[in-house]
């Protein structure tokens, strides 16, 4: 816009603001109709006639001038957010979340306060669509599940969730190898994995080994650990903090031997199991302590290639982890298998220290021929970049 244009504007602005204030309407609209003809495609000027139109009460004319100006502008977030406080109005709090819905997904992360109370507003109608549309969902289908099995259920109660706006939808997110078309599933089912059992039956054997190593803490080390410098993110509040340590038995694949020995029965019983095997990427395998009322915020792990395996040794009270749209509480004895590249996140909400083995294994959708494949291809990065 010129500086000409935009005074103009301001000029037109004042003009109907000081009309609006002698309460003529018609005088308002007049010289906004009139800018108009000289200025067809002028999106202000549609605000400012829908603004107009419905002071003076017109909601349905307030509500074509919108539709005028998101004709031009569809990503307008002023006009969205203003078609769906009309449409609330004039047809009901169901026909304008669709509208609210769209102009929350572009609402400024920073809105000046005089806004706040409108998006605030939109949220609320929108959860509120979501929550009457889940129930009614599940109305319709009501004992449609009787013969599905216990993961159809799951995946049924996910579908639900996400079809009806309660949650969204989780993809792999590596950040560093992408391995097409393996399924993007959160929770794995245990029955991919024969030897959980065996591991925890191992329970208490690893356990009298952590706390062996636990006395004195000194090589427990901070898990989040970045150089000076470096953007830290989600990660400010655990850089460099013993709130989140490890103890590593196996760390990019090496060995390490000082902890092996430290925990030689621990040590074996990782050896008997299925460790992804990626030279200078893994296995890794460690003891995690969390300490307590501590959050580790939401991430996604390197690959797909290989999937983690949590085990709880130490559980002072209630502790929870979510993956995707599922949120799980350890439990004493129990072992689960999940893919960290969908995002996840872990609350010690106990008072005391928590403790799980974490370890990585092989996705077991990939072939043998395609573990070396993987292999070859970490390789031959490190090789490209001179690591």
């Amino acid at each position: 816009m010129s500086v000409s244009d935009a005074d103009a504007a301001a000029s037109l602005a004042r003009q109907v603001d000081e009309a609006l204030r002698r309460r003529d309407v018609r005088a308002a609209l007049s010289l906004i109709e009139a800018a108009e003809q000289a200025r067809p495609a002028d999106v202000g000027l549609k605000m400012q006639k829908a603004v107009t139109l419905r002071v003076a009460g017109d909601l349905p004319a307030s509500l074509a001038a919108l539709d005028a100006a998101l004709a031009l502008e569809p990503y307008n977030f002023m006009a969205l957010l203003g078609k769906g406080a009309l449409l609330e109005r004039l047809a009901g709090e169901r026909d304008a979340a669709e509208v609210y819905r769209n102009a929350l997904k572009i609402a400024p992360a920073d809105a000046p306060p005089g806004l706040r109370p409108a998006i605030a507003r939109a949220r609320e109608v929108v959860q509120k669509s979501a929550e009457a549309l889940e129930a009614h969902l599940r109305r319709r289908i009501a004992g449609l599940d009787a013969d599905c099995s216990g993961p159809a259920k799951a995946r049924l109660e996910e579908t639900v969730r996400v079809f009806s706006g309660q949650a969204r939808v989780y993809h792999h997110e590596p950040l560093l190898l992408h391995y097409t078309q393996l399924p993007e599933i959160g929770f794995y089912d245990r029955s991919l994995f024969p030897w959980l059992e065996t591991l925890e039956a191992e329970t208490e054997v690893i356990r009298a080994e952590l706390e062996g190593v636990l006395q004195s803490r000194q090589d427990f080390a901070p898990y989040i650990d970045f150089p000076p410098g470096a953007p830290v993110n989600q990660w400010g509040e655990l850089n460099h903090s013993a709130r989140w340590s490890s103890y590593f038995l196996w760390r990019d694949g090496q060995r390490q031997e000082g902890a092996c020995t430290a925990c030689p029965k621990t040590a074996a019983i990782l050896e008997r199991l299925p460790m992804a095997i990626q030279p200078g990427f893994a296995p890794t395998a460690m003891f995690s302590a969390l300490e307590a009322k501590t959050h580790i915020p939401a991430h996604t792990g390197s690959t797909n290639t290989r999937l983690l395996c949590h085990l709880p040794l130490i559980l002072p009270g209630p502790a929870r982890f979510r993956v995707g749209n599922q949120t799980r509480s350890w439990r004493m004895g129990e072992a689960w298998v999940f893919d960290d590249t969908i995002e996840h996140e872990a609350w010690n909400d106990a008072e005391a220290l928590r403790v799980i083995l974490i370890f990585d294994i092989w996705n077991p959708y990939l072939e043998p021929a395609e573990r070396e494949l993987v292999c070859a291809l970490l390789a031959a990065r490190n090789a490209f970049l001179g690591h």
